[in-house]
């Protein structure tokens, strides 16, 4: 079966911090473009960022550019999202995508990123 788990989502204070994690199964993740995307409390899902098949292309919306970056381990067959600078607006279920990331059976169950003081 295709699976694709996140992890690293926690609470962290504006301006931190944290790298999220996204291990894929069941298919070779360098095989897709990949992309991260996030949904926060009662608004629309927001693609943030995506990597091309040849692991070095990459796409970021213009609310977190320079601030993230995406990047993928073909050895762990894992995408990753290292996050800085973080902002209470920043707050949002995070999920990791193959292919085409509108479609909800390509993303996973996502983690939780909660940025506060």
């Amino acid at each position: 079966d295709v699976q694709l788990v996140e992890s690293g989502g926690g609470l962290v204070q504006p301006g931190g911090s944290l790298r999220l994690s996204c291990a894929a199964a069941g298919f070779t993740l360098s095989n897709y473009r990949m992309s991260w995307v996030r949904q926060a409390p009662g608004k629309a899902l927001e693609w943030i960022s995506s990597l091309g098949r040849d692991g070095r292309t990459t796409d970021y919306a213009g609310s977190v550019k320079g601030r993230f970056t995406i990047s993928r381990d073909n050895t762990k067959n894992s995408l990753y999202l290292q996050m800085t600078s973080l902002r209470t607006e920043d707050t949002a279920m995070y999920y990791c995508a193959f292919g085409d990331w509108w479609i909800s059976s390509n993303r996973g169950h996502g983690t939780q990123v909660t940025v506060s003081s």
